[in-house]
Protein backbone atom coordinates (compact mmCIF):
# COMPACT_ATOMS: atom_id res chain seq x y z
CA UNK A 1 0.00 0.00 0.00
CA UNK A 2 1.57 3.30 -1.05
CA UNK A 3 1.99 5.96 1.59
CA UNK A 4 0.32 9.28 0.86
CA UNK A 5 2.73 12.23 0.54
CA UNK A 6 2.96 14.26 3.76
CA UNK A 7 1.48 11.45 5.88
CA UNK A 8 3.67 9.93 8.59
CA UNK A 9 4.03 6.15 8.41
CA UNK A 10 1.82 3.66 6.69
CA UNK A 11 -1.18 1.52 7.64
CA UNK A 12 -1.74 -1.84 5.95
CA UNK A 13 -4.76 -4.09 6.24
CA UNK A 14 -3.94 -7.71 6.99
CA UNK A 15 -5.90 -10.78 5.86
CA UNK A 16 -7.33 -11.02 9.35
CA UNK A 17 -9.04 -7.67 8.81
CA UNK A 18 -6.83 -5.94 11.38
CA UNK A 19 -4.40 -3.13 10.62
CA UNK A 20 -0.60 -2.97 10.88
CA UNK A 21 1.14 0.39 11.50
CA UNK A 22 4.69 0.98 10.30
CA UNK A 23 7.04 3.96 10.03
CA UNK A 24 10.66 4.86 9.43
CA UNK A 25 12.37 6.19 12.54
CA UNK A 26 15.18 8.75 12.88
CA UNK A 27 17.59 5.78 12.91
CA UNK A 28 16.69 5.05 9.28
CA UNK A 29 15.05 1.74 10.12
CA UNK A 30 11.47 0.68 9.64
CA UNK A 31 9.55 -0.03 12.83
CA UNK A 32 6.18 -1.74 13.34
CA UNK A 33 3.62 -1.46 16.09
CA UNK A 34 3.90 -4.38 18.55
CA UNK A 35 0.25 -5.30 17.94
CA UNK A 36 -2.35 -5.18 15.18
CA UNK A 37 -5.19 -2.68 15.47
CA UNK A 38 -8.91 -3.25 15.10
CA UNK A 39 -9.45 -0.08 13.11
CA UNK A 40 -7.44 2.09 10.79
CA UNK A 41 -8.11 5.05 13.07
CA UNK A 42 -6.43 3.27 16.01
CA UNK A 43 -3.38 2.51 13.85
CA UNK A 44 -3.17 6.15 12.78
CA UNK A 45 -3.48 7.30 16.39
CA UNK A 46 -0.52 5.10 17.37
CA UNK A 47 1.54 6.51 14.50
CA UNK A 48 0.66 10.03 15.64
CA UNK A 49 2.12 9.26 19.09
CA UNK A 50 5.37 7.98 17.54
CA UNK A 51 5.56 11.06 15.33
CA UNK A 52 5.02 13.33 18.33
CA UNK A 53 7.92 11.65 20.17
CA UNK A 54 10.16 12.18 17.15
CA UNK A 55 9.20 15.85 16.86
CA UNK A 56 9.80 16.36 20.60
CA UNK A 57 13.14 14.54 20.27
CA UNK A 58 12.31 11.98 22.97
CA UNK A 59 11.92 9.03 20.62
CA UNK A 60 13.96 5.90 21.22
CA UNK A 61 13.91 2.80 19.00
CA UNK A 62 12.11 -0.26 20.35
CA UNK A 63 14.32 -3.26 21.13
CA UNK A 64 13.41 -6.72 19.91
CA UNK A 65 13.43 -9.72 22.25
CA UNK A 66 12.60 -13.17 20.84
CA UNK A 67 11.32 -11.48 17.71
CA UNK A 68 8.77 -9.32 19.54
CA UNK A 69 9.30 -5.58 20.08
CA UNK A 70 9.61 -4.79 23.77
CA UNK A 71 8.61 -1.59 25.57
CA UNK A 72 11.12 1.23 25.17
CA UNK A 73 13.76 1.37 27.86
CA UNK A 74 13.60 4.56 29.85
CA UNK A 75 16.98 6.28 29.95
CA UNK A 76 17.46 7.64 33.46
CA UNK A 77 19.37 10.74 34.44
CA UNK A 78 21.85 8.55 36.35
CA UNK A 79 22.61 6.44 33.29
CA UNK A 80 22.99 9.44 31.02
CA UNK A 81 25.13 11.34 33.55
CA UNK A 82 27.51 8.39 33.84
CA UNK A 83 27.95 8.33 30.07
CA UNK A 84 28.37 12.10 30.00
CA UNK A 85 31.09 12.05 32.65
CA UNK A 86 32.87 9.09 31.07
CA UNK A 87 33.23 10.76 27.67
CA UNK A 88 33.96 14.28 28.90
CA UNK A 89 37.51 15.59 28.54
CA UNK A 90 38.23 16.89 32.05
CA UNK A 91 41.17 17.48 34.31
CA UNK A 92 41.48 15.06 37.21
CA UNK A 93 40.48 17.57 39.89
CA UNK A 94 37.49 18.71 37.87
CA UNK A 95 36.41 15.11 37.29
CA UNK A 96 36.64 14.41 41.02
CA UNK A 97 34.60 17.53 41.75
CA UNK A 98 31.88 16.54 39.27
CA UNK A 99 31.84 12.98 40.61
CA UNK A 100 31.32 14.29 44.13
CA UNK A 101 28.52 16.63 43.03
CA UNK A 102 26.74 13.83 41.21
CA UNK A 103 27.05 11.35 44.08
CA UNK A 104 26.05 13.73 46.87
CA UNK A 105 23.82 16.41 45.37
CA UNK A 106 22.29 15.41 42.03
CA UNK A 107 21.79 11.67 41.62
CA UNK A 108 20.30 10.76 45.03
CA UNK A 109 17.14 12.86 44.46
CA UNK A 110 17.00 12.90 40.64
CA UNK A 111 19.05 10.02 39.28
CA UNK A 112 16.26 7.43 39.07
CA UNK A 113 13.97 9.71 37.05
CA UNK A 114 13.70 9.08 33.29
CA UNK A 115 15.79 11.73 31.60
CA UNK A 116 12.96 12.91 29.34
CA UNK A 117 10.53 13.19 32.26
CA UNK A 118 12.48 15.78 34.27
CA UNK A 119 10.64 19.09 34.22
CA UNK A 120 11.50 22.63 35.22
CA UNK A 121 9.35 22.14 38.32
CA UNK A 122 11.42 19.08 39.29
CA UNK A 123 14.60 21.13 38.99
CA UNK A 124 13.13 24.01 41.01
CA UNK A 125 12.04 21.67 43.83
CA UNK A 126 15.47 20.02 43.89
CA UNK A 127 17.25 23.38 43.88
CA UNK A 128 15.05 24.71 46.67
CA UNK A 129 15.56 21.58 48.79
CA UNK A 130 19.31 22.16 48.84
CA UNK A 131 18.74 25.30 50.91
CA UNK A 132 20.92 28.38 50.97
CA UNK A 133 23.45 27.46 53.67
CA UNK A 134 26.05 26.44 51.08
CA UNK A 135 25.45 28.78 48.13
CA UNK A 136 28.65 27.90 46.28
CA UNK A 137 27.98 24.16 46.48
CA UNK A 138 24.40 24.68 45.32
CA UNK A 139 25.53 26.85 42.41
CA UNK A 140 28.12 24.28 41.33
CA UNK A 141 25.58 21.43 41.51
CA UNK A 142 23.02 23.40 39.51
CA UNK A 143 25.64 24.41 36.95
CA UNK A 144 26.66 20.79 36.45
CA UNK A 145 23.05 19.61 36.06
CA UNK A 146 22.36 22.41 33.60
CA UNK A 147 25.39 21.41 31.52
CA UNK A 148 24.43 17.72 31.48
CA UNK A 149 20.83 18.50 30.52
CA UNK A 150 22.04 20.94 27.88
CA UNK A 151 24.10 18.17 26.31
CA UNK A 152 21.05 15.88 26.45
CA UNK A 153 19.00 18.49 24.63
CA UNK A 154 21.71 18.86 22.01
CA UNK A 155 21.77 15.08 21.59
CA UNK A 156 18.02 15.02 21.01
CA UNK A 157 17.39 13.04 24.20
CA UNK A 158 15.09 15.72 25.63
CA UNK A 159 13.11 18.46 23.89
CA UNK A 160 14.57 21.32 25.96
CA UNK A 161 16.81 21.99 28.95
CA UNK A 162 14.63 22.09 32.12
CA UNK A 163 17.28 24.06 34.06
CA UNK A 164 15.89 27.55 33.59
CA UNK A 165 16.40 29.17 37.02
CA UNK A 166 17.96 32.54 36.30
CA UNK A 167 21.22 33.14 38.18
CA UNK A 168 21.21 29.75 39.92
CA UNK A 169 24.55 28.78 38.41
CA UNK A 170 26.40 31.58 40.20
CA UNK A 171 26.75 32.40 43.86
CA UNK A 172 27.55 35.61 45.63
CA UNK A 173 30.99 35.58 47.20
CA UNK A 174 30.58 34.55 50.83
CA UNK A 175 34.11 35.57 51.77
CA UNK A 176 34.55 39.22 50.91
CA UNK A 177 38.19 39.75 50.11
CA UNK A 178 39.95 42.78 51.54
CA UNK A 179 43.25 43.16 49.70
CA UNK A 180 46.32 43.25 51.90
CA UNK A 181 48.11 46.57 52.16
CA UNK A 182 51.81 46.89 51.44
CA UNK A 183 52.54 47.11 55.18
CA UNK A 184 50.46 44.00 55.84
CA UNK A 185 52.23 42.09 53.06
CA UNK A 186 55.61 43.09 54.51
CA UNK A 187 54.58 41.98 58.00
CA UNK A 188 53.18 38.73 56.68
CA UNK A 189 56.36 37.97 54.74
CA UNK A 190 58.60 38.72 57.72
CA UNK A 191 56.54 36.38 59.92
CA UNK A 192 56.93 33.42 57.54
CA UNK A 193 59.76 30.87 57.85
CA UNK A 194 62.71 31.90 55.70
CA UNK A 195 62.22 29.14 53.08
CA UNK A 196 58.63 30.29 52.39
CA UNK A 197 59.07 34.08 52.30
CA UNK A 198 59.67 34.27 48.56
CA UNK A 199 56.64 32.03 48.05
CA UNK A 200 54.48 34.68 49.74
CA UNK A 201 56.13 37.42 47.70
CA UNK A 202 55.46 35.66 44.40
CA UNK A 203 51.89 34.80 45.40
CA UNK A 204 51.15 38.45 46.12
CA UNK A 205 53.29 40.55 43.79
CA UNK A 206 53.11 38.11 40.84
CA UNK A 207 49.62 36.72 41.57
CA UNK A 208 50.67 33.09 41.14
CA UNK A 209 48.38 30.25 42.17
CA UNK A 210 49.40 27.76 44.87
CA UNK A 211 49.60 24.89 42.37
CA UNK A 212 51.78 26.99 40.06
CA UNK A 213 54.12 27.97 42.88
CA UNK A 214 54.62 24.46 44.21
CA UNK A 215 55.60 23.15 40.75
CA UNK A 216 58.09 25.93 39.98
CA UNK A 217 61.59 24.59 39.39
CA UNK A 218 64.98 26.26 39.08
CA UNK A 219 64.84 26.13 35.27
CA UNK A 220 61.59 28.14 35.30
CA UNK A 221 63.29 31.19 36.85
CA UNK A 222 65.40 33.57 34.78
CA UNK A 223 66.81 36.18 37.18
CA UNK A 224 68.72 37.97 34.41
CA UNK A 225 65.51 38.62 32.47
CA UNK A 226 63.47 39.00 35.66
CA UNK A 227 60.98 36.42 34.42
CA UNK A 228 59.26 33.37 35.86
CA UNK A 229 57.96 30.97 33.24
CA UNK A 230 54.70 29.32 34.35
CA UNK A 231 54.32 26.17 32.25
CA UNK A 232 52.95 23.60 34.71
CA UNK A 233 50.99 23.23 37.91
CA UNK A 234 50.55 20.46 40.44
CA UNK A 235 47.28 19.19 41.87
CA UNK A 236 46.49 16.64 44.52
CA UNK A 237 44.10 13.98 43.28
CA UNK A 238 43.38 10.54 44.65
CA UNK A 239 45.77 11.21 47.52
CA UNK A 240 48.68 11.79 45.15
CA UNK A 241 50.34 14.78 43.53
CA UNK A 242 50.01 15.05 39.76
CA UNK A 243 51.82 17.50 37.52
CA UNK A 244 49.49 18.97 34.93
CA UNK A 245 48.98 22.11 32.88
CA UNK A 246 47.87 25.37 34.50
CA UNK A 247 44.19 25.96 35.17
CA UNK A 248 43.52 27.40 31.70
CA UNK A 249 45.34 27.64 28.37
CA UNK A 250 46.15 31.25 29.21
CA UNK A 251 47.80 29.99 32.41
CA UNK A 252 50.94 29.13 30.44
CA UNK A 253 52.67 32.49 30.58
CA UNK A 254 55.78 34.48 31.41
CA UNK A 255 55.41 36.63 34.51
CA UNK A 256 57.83 39.48 35.09
CA UNK A 257 58.99 39.81 38.68
CA UNK A 258 59.00 43.34 40.15
CA UNK A 259 62.67 44.38 40.21
CA UNK A 260 62.70 45.04 43.96
CA UNK A 261 61.96 41.34 44.57
CA UNK A 262 64.74 39.93 42.39
CA UNK A 263 67.48 40.04 45.08
CA UNK A 264 65.23 38.00 47.40
CA UNK A 265 64.52 35.51 44.59
CA UNK A 266 68.23 35.09 43.83
CA UNK A 267 69.04 34.61 47.52
CA UNK A 268 66.28 32.01 47.80
CA UNK A 269 67.72 30.11 44.83
CA UNK A 270 71.16 30.10 46.44
CA UNK A 271 70.01 29.06 49.92
CA UNK A 272 66.96 26.84 49.51
CA UNK A 273 66.94 25.34 46.00
CA UNK A 274 68.95 22.39 44.74
CA UNK A 275 71.51 22.86 41.95
CA UNK A 276 69.69 20.91 39.21
CA UNK A 277 67.28 22.48 36.78
CA UNK A 278 64.48 20.21 38.04
CA UNK A 279 64.94 21.24 41.67
CA UNK A 280 61.70 22.55 43.19
CA UNK A 281 61.68 26.14 44.42
CA UNK A 282 59.50 25.32 47.41
CA UNK A 283 59.91 21.61 48.24
CA UNK A 284 58.42 19.80 51.21
CA UNK A 285 60.76 18.51 53.90
CA UNK A 286 60.86 15.12 52.16
CA UNK A 287 61.93 16.83 48.93
CA UNK A 288 58.70 16.31 47.01
CA UNK A 289 55.80 18.63 46.35
CA UNK A 290 54.63 20.82 49.20
CA UNK A 291 51.17 19.96 50.52
CA UNK A 292 48.79 22.87 51.23
CA UNK A 293 48.39 21.88 54.88
CA UNK A 294 52.16 22.00 55.41
CA UNK A 295 52.27 25.62 54.26
CA UNK A 296 49.02 26.73 55.84
CA UNK A 297 50.21 25.93 59.36
CA UNK A 298 52.95 28.52 58.95
CA UNK A 299 50.76 30.91 56.98
CA UNK A 300 48.02 31.00 59.63
CA UNK A 301 50.51 32.00 62.31
CA UNK A 302 52.01 34.64 60.03
CA UNK A 303 48.68 36.23 59.16
CA UNK A 304 47.88 36.55 62.87
CA UNK A 305 51.20 38.32 63.38
CA UNK A 306 50.35 40.65 60.49
CA UNK A 307 46.96 41.49 61.99
CA UNK A 308 45.04 39.87 59.13
CA UNK A 309 43.47 36.66 60.54
CA UNK A 310 40.88 36.78 57.72
CA UNK A 311 43.45 36.52 54.93
CA UNK A 312 43.59 33.25 52.98
CA UNK A 313 46.60 32.22 50.93
CA UNK A 314 44.64 32.50 47.69
CA UNK A 315 43.71 36.06 48.69
CA UNK A 316 47.35 36.99 48.07
CA UNK A 317 46.68 36.45 44.37
CA UNK A 318 43.76 38.86 44.66
CA UNK A 319 46.05 41.38 46.35
CA UNK A 320 48.53 41.02 43.50
CA UNK A 321 45.81 41.69 40.94
CA UNK A 322 44.77 44.85 42.79
CA UNK A 323 48.37 46.04 42.93
CA UNK A 324 48.69 45.48 39.19
CA UNK A 325 45.39 47.25 38.53
CA UNK A 326 46.55 50.25 40.56
CA UNK A 327 49.37 50.80 38.08
CA UNK A 328 46.80 51.48 35.36
CA UNK A 329 47.11 48.08 33.68
CA UNK A 330 44.40 47.34 31.15
CA UNK A 331 42.02 44.41 31.46
CA UNK A 332 43.90 42.58 28.70
CA UNK A 333 47.19 43.13 30.54
CA UNK A 334 45.70 41.86 33.79
CA UNK A 335 44.33 38.79 32.00
CA UNK A 336 47.79 38.02 30.62
CA UNK A 337 49.50 38.47 33.99
CA UNK A 338 46.92 36.45 35.93
CA UNK A 339 46.61 33.71 33.32
CA UNK A 340 42.92 34.19 32.67
CA UNK A 341 41.32 33.28 29.35
CA UNK A 342 38.13 35.33 29.75
CA UNK A 343 37.53 38.93 30.84
CA UNK A 344 34.91 37.78 33.35
CA UNK A 345 37.50 35.76 35.25
CA UNK A 346 39.99 38.63 35.41
CA UNK A 347 37.32 41.16 36.40
CA UNK A 348 36.63 39.23 39.62
CA UNK A 349 39.96 40.55 40.84
CA UNK A 350 39.48 44.12 39.70
CA UNK A 351 38.75 45.98 42.90
CA UNK A 352 39.83 49.53 43.59
CA UNK A 353 43.20 49.62 45.35
CA UNK A 354 43.15 51.51 48.62
CA UNK A 355 43.83 55.20 48.00
CA UNK A 356 43.33 54.92 44.23
CA UNK A 357 39.94 56.67 44.27
CA UNK A 358 41.52 59.67 46.02
CA UNK A 359 44.14 59.87 43.27
CA UNK A 360 41.40 59.77 40.61
CA UNK A 361 39.52 62.60 42.36
CA UNK A 362 42.68 64.69 42.49
CA UNK A 363 43.32 64.10 38.79
CA UNK A 364 39.76 65.19 37.99
CA UNK A 365 40.33 68.45 39.86
CA UNK A 366 43.53 69.04 37.89
CA UNK A 367 41.44 69.02 34.72
CA UNK A 368 39.52 72.01 36.03
CA UNK A 369 42.60 73.81 37.33
CA UNK A 370 44.45 73.44 34.05
CA UNK A 371 41.42 74.45 32.01
CA UNK A 372 41.37 71.26 29.98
Amino acid sequence: MARKPGVFGSVEKERSGRYRARYYGPDGRRHSAPTLFLTKRDARAWLALQHADIVRKVWEPPTAAAGTPSPRRKLTLAAYAERWLEHRQLKDRTREHYRRLLDTQILPPLGALPLASITADDVRRWHSAMGDETPTLRAHAYGLLRTIMGTAAGDGRIPANPCVIRGAGSAKRVHRIRPATLDELAALTDAMPDQYRVMVLLASWCALRFGELTELRRRDVDPAAGVIRVERAVVRTGGQFKVTTPKSDAGVRDVHVPPHLLPAVVEHLDRHVGPGGDALLFPAQHGGHLAPASLYRRFYAAREAAGRPDLRFHDLRHSGAVLAASTGATLAELMARLGHSTPAAAMRYQHAAQGRDREIAELLSRLVNTGV
